[in-house]
This record gives structure tokens, sequence and C-alpha cells, in this order.
């Protein structure tokens, strides 16, 4: 059902950050993943006994990057607005139905229009262009996946099915997204003006310190992810349209393991 009555998702209560600001907060989440991916996980990885520990390494050390992603947005929240009731949140993180720029219309219908941003998010990796940096075979799930050594170890392996669960949903739900649409894309407008999505997508990209070689094809998340965000006062949209992909692969990965 569409609605008129809804207020919108309200911006003068949060704090506008300084471009030092919001280059701390990229740093507070793009450095740890990159130190845990290329530094941390190789140490220990060198200490582990049993079936790729690397890629297991790996699996465990960003999941606890994503899952501090997590704890930096409610650190973020509580010292801006002073408490984690539902309703402060909501507000503050832009956790409310998409609203029309145009007609003021809340939800309903209007939720149709996250399907286009799912089919260019899904359509990013398929860019010849933007698969400039190949990737690094030892670091990169999918190439694992792909691998004897992956179909094998997956299969049957519930405890890493579920590992890679919680890694997803704080990946795109309540880590990247909450951080970079949630917080960050709400208050970049002071330093960045009407192009703060435009600001918040590369920042998203440049983000992905861990696996850089999908930093090209990221750039398409500045329209994907961070556009529809922006215009529809939404981080539900980022949200949604990013969960897409994790929802896909994940019912692949189930085969896997079934097998």
């Amino acid at each position: 059902m569409e609605s008129t009555l809804q207020e919108p998702p309200s911006e003068s209560q949060s704090e506008q950050y300084s471009l030092a600001k919001i280059l701390g907060v990229w740093a507070a989440a793009a450095l740890p993943m990159g130190a845990l991916a290329w530094v941390v996980a190789p140490l220990v990885a060198g200490g582990l006994d049993g079936p790729v520990p690397l890629i297991r390494t790996l699996l465990a050390l960003l999941t606890v990057g994503l899952i501090w992603q997590f704890v930096l947005v409610v650190v973020l929240i509580y010292r801006e607005r002073g408490s984690l009731r539902w309703s402060v949140l909501k507000d503050a993180l832009w956790l409310h139905s998409p609203r029309s720029p145009k007609t003021g219309r809340v939800g309903g219908r209007l939720w149709l229009v996250v399907i286009p941003f799912v089919v260019l998010f899904a359509a990013e990796g398929a860019i010849p262009i933007l698969s400039v940096i190949p990737p690094v075979a030892s670091h990169d799930f999918n190439v694992f996946l792909g691998s004897d050594a992956g179909q094998a170890f997956m299969s049957g392996n519930w405890v890493w099915f579920a590992v890679i669960v919680a890694s997803f949903v704080f990946n795109t739900a309540l880590g990247e997204e909450l951080l970079f649409r949630g917080v960050l894309l709400p208050r970049m407008q002071g330093a960045f003006g009407r192009f703060d999505w435009v600001a918040n997508g590369l920042l998203f990209a440049l983000y992905h310190l861990h696996e850089p070689w999908v930093i090209p094809s990221s750039l398409v998340d500045i329209f994907a992810l961070s556009y529809p965000s922006r215009r529809y006062r939404s981080a539900l949209m980022g949200i949604i349209v990013h969960s897409s992909q994790s929802v896909f692969f994940l019912v692949l990965l189930l085969f896997v393991v079934l097998q």
C-alpha cells in the first residue's frame, strides 16, 4: 500500500560529516579488511593444518572485519543520537521505505523501481572493460569454488556454509551497506553537495582493498547502490540490490554443499 502520510527521513538531526571524518570512517572500514586479507590471513594460515588453510582463514577473518563494520555503525549512531532504539536507528540509518522525490509517495508500487538496479548490479561483472585487474586466485572465493578443491571442501560442509551465510549477512545488510548507505551517504551532502552519491560510490569501490580486482567493476555501484539509495532516501534500496547477488550465490553454494 502506498502512503503520503509518512514523514520523510530526517537529515536535520544527522551530523554532516567533514571530508576528514568521511575519509576516517572509510579508512576504519577499508584498512582493516585489507590488512586482514593480505597480512594477517597468510600469517595465520601458515600455522594451520587441514585442507585449504588460506581460504578458511580468509573467510573467518573477513567475516570478523564485516562484523567490525556493524560495530562501527552502532558506535557512530550512538555517539550522534545517544540512543539505539529502533525508531532512532530507522531514522538515522535511512531504514525507511523508498519515497518518490516527485510525488512524495512512500512504498507500495515504488518498490518495483528496485528491479532495474538489481539487473544493473548483476551485470556489472559482465562488462569487459571493467575486468582489467585479474583476480588473485589464492584470495578469490569464486575461483576457489570453481576448483575441484573448492567443490570437495564445501561438499557437505554445513559449518563453513554457516560462516559464509553470516559473512553475507554482515556484507550486504549489517556491515558494508549499513555503513556506506546508512551512515555515510546521509551525512556526505555537507562535503559533496548534490554529488554526494557519486562520492559515496567511489569510496565504496575503493574500499575493496581486500579484493582490489573488483574495484573497477564496483564503479557500477555508484549507479546500482548509491544512486537509488540517495534518490529514494532509503538505505533499504542498496541493501536489497546488494543482497540479491548474495541470495543467488548462496543458492548455488547450497547445491554444492548438498552434493
